[in-house]
């Protein structure tokens, strides 16, 4: 699990006048999905505490390396910050070229950790992980899995259990995972896996069928969905955490700045309360701290899509 540290604040940032207007926040997943939701969460709560505007940008495309391309090429003045999942340090493995570098954007800070869920359609006849496993080896390459773009942990997950258990199904993916359960209650795809904020109301709903949970514990969410743990599949989980980056070259008390007022954010009781009742739990580091964590996920990621049989496209 990530620690919460605790740095020390800044004032060199404030004393130069910034920020002087709105901060843009780029969220690289459209509408609906945990991006969307988490970011928003977090700009309400910057807003309310800082005085300024921290406006949402949904920029989706390309697994969500469309919008931090637009990160790496804004202006590097602290005006434009943006929200990562950790596809960040996935997308190196899975693309052979990206428009950007992991160089090009400044690590602030860590943000949250989100458990995913597995959800199927109703109409699929299985009613627990072991049935689905048995229901897909039957029946090679009949079943489809949507995910939120290519490189995603809806992506790399699906392709890692199927890698670790010899069977195979189809890939759709979407310009973020709130698009694929659209087609999952539509009854286009069968299978999804998404975090649990963004599938909880049409879990409750009946709309979708829950399976598992990807973490130690059960959801507060959702309890009745048994965790990985439980049906002793850590080995499926591919930790999902988000971050928040600015253009390399931001000034560094700026990042200092952002950093203590995001940290704030994070704290403040009734964003964590919002965010912990749909389960997600809040995270926050320094933005060295980040950058280290960053530098070992990225290979760790590399390795569990070699492992997957992955090939980069």
């Amino acid at each position: 699990m990530l620690a919460l540290v605790v740095v020390g604040i800044s004032g060199a940032a404030v004393a130069q006048g910034y920020p002087s207007r709105n901060i843009r926040f780029i969220l690289p997943f459209p509408p609906g999905g945990p991006t969307d939701i988490l970011g928003r969460a977090i700009a309400q709560q910057l807003s309310d505490q800082v005085g300024k505007q921290f406006v949402p940008d949904n920029r989706p495309g390309a697994g969500g390396n469309l919008g931090l391309e637009i990160l790496a090429k804004s202006a590097a003045d602290g005006h434009t910050i943006g929200l990562s999942s950790s596809a960040f340090a996935i997308s190196p493995a899975m693309y052979k070229k990206l428009n950007y570098k992991q160089s090009d954007l400044a690590p602030i800070s860590l943000v949250a950790e989100i458990p995913n869920v597995m959800v199927v359609h109703p109409s699929v006849p299985a009613r627990n992980l072991k049935e689905l496993i048995t229901l897909a080896r039957n029946s090679p390459g009949r079943l489809t899995f949507g995910s939120g773009g290519v490189g995603t942990t809806t992506h790399l997950t699906p392709e890692r259990i199927m890698s670790i258990t010899k069977i195979k199904m189809l890939h759709i993916p979407y310009k973020g995972s709130g698009l694929a359960l659209v087609s999952l209650i539509a009854g286009e795809i069968d299978l999804l896996i998404m975090t649990v904020p963004a599938a909880q109301a049409q879990i409750k709903a009946g709309k979708a069928r829950a399976l598992v949970v990807f973490a130690d514990e059960r959801a507060a969410a959702i309890p009745d969905v048994p965790s990985a743990k439980e049906l002793g599949v850590e080995n499926y989980i591919v930790q999902l955490w988000y971050g928040i980056f600015a253009p390399a070259r931001t000034p560094a008390d700026r990042i200092q700045w952002l950093n203590a007022e995001i940290r704030k954010a994070m704290n403040a009781p009734k964003l964590k309360n919002r965010l912990v009742n749909i389960s997600i739990t809040p995270r926050t580091s320094t933005p060295e701290e980040f950058a280290r964590f960053i530098a070992e996920e990225t290979p760790r990621y590399a390795k569990l899509v070699k492992d997957a049989g992955i090939k980069p496209r």
